[in-house]
């Protein structure tokens, strides 16, 4: 880890001394050794007591953290043969949405999600995964690809929300994730989405209006930014930790709300500890849902998702 949050302080002093004493042993001097193996029990305790109760805007930070898995890394670990599609045949090619197809475990699949980039180059060409209304068209289009020759839908979402520029709004944004939340309803195939990071917004619905809703136990869900509603609310961006706490936004509950469906666990101090232990984990959970769905009529499938998102807000009888 080379990067810490505030909070993980603690954490970063304790791992900093433990380099600094691995650097003075040479393997033979039995009085380091034990005082590594000390520190390194401290240290994953610490690392435990603290990731045990993190607060809804310390997921948050969690969630934003420039080291957790991007789209680039779970193609490479969990998509085999991976093969882009590009445009929306309409007006051009947004690099924040990426998808095509592949096999996942051996089940040809059509994978759809936002990448945000690992470094200032790529989240300039991936526009920090705020998608453009030809990025939900794309999204439309290849859906009902999948769609037409029977092919399962992955989605990933990882974006603080759609892109708020003008050009965006000339182009019919609001529009163009309307008509990719109808077409993720109508459609025959089975289609399951993961919140891996941020889940900001329409332009998070937009990927994940899913027979199944996945989502990292220290990812975030929800219509706006804890920022932006702090802004709204109080008129000052300062409030974004009560907005946080009062929003709802972490999977635990999201979970309880019924507005995703499954919480996959994340290594012991989030998936950006360990990127390939944390997509691994996704993937036997995405797994065990696909298998699942890929035993009902295509009628079925659009019923129950129809039938889903017509029942998060409404009060039970």
């Amino acid at each position: 880890m080379n990067n810490f949050l505030d909070f993980e302080k603690p954490i970063a002093d304790l791992e900093g001394k433990i380099r600094d004493l691995e650097g003075l042993d040479n393997g033979s001097d039995l009085e380091i050794n034990e005082d590594v193996e000390k520190l390194r029990q401290k240290a994953s305790q610490l690392l435990k007591n603290t990731y045990s109760k993190l607060t809804p805007w310390q997921k948050t930070q969690v969630a934003r953290h420039v080291d957790r898995p991007k789209l680039k890394d779970i193609t490479h670990r969990l998509i085999e043969g991976f093969t882009p599609l590009s445009g929306d045949r309409n007006f051009a090619e947004d690099h924040a949405i990426v998808g095509g197809l592949g096999r996942f475990r051996g089940q040809t699949v059509m994978v759809i999600g936002t990448e945000k980039g690992c470094d200032l180059e790529s989240r300039l060409h991936h526009n920090f995964g705020m998608a453009r209304p030809e990025g939900y068209r794309k999204t439309q289009r290849l859906m009902k690809l999948a769609d037409q020759f029977g092919i399962p839908i992955l989605t990933f979402v990882d974006t603080s929300g759609a892109y708020p520029g003008i050009g965006a709004e000339e182009r019919g944004q609001a529009e163009a994730i309307a008509r990719a939340i109808q077409v993720s309803l109508d459609i025959r195939v089975p289609v399951i989405a993961s919140i891996v990071g941020e889940g900001g917004s329409g332009g998070a619905v937009a990927l994940a209006t899913a027979n199944r809703v996945l989502m990292l136990e220290n990812a975030i869900y929800a219509v706006i930014s804890p920022e932006g509603c702090a802004a709204i609310l109080w008129k000052t961006r300062d409030r974004a930790e009560d907005a946080a706490t009062a929003m709802k936004i972490t999977a635990q509950d999201l979970l309880r709300l019924k507005v995703i469906d499954r919480i996959v666990e994340e290594p012991l101090g989030g998936a950006q500890r360990d990127i390939a232990a944390a997509i691994d984990l996704l993937g036997d959970a995405i797994q065990e849902e696909l298998n699942d769905l890929l035993d009902r009529e295509p009628g079925t499938l659009r019923e129950e998702r129809r039938r889903k998102f017509l029942a998060i807000g409404r009060l039970e009888d």
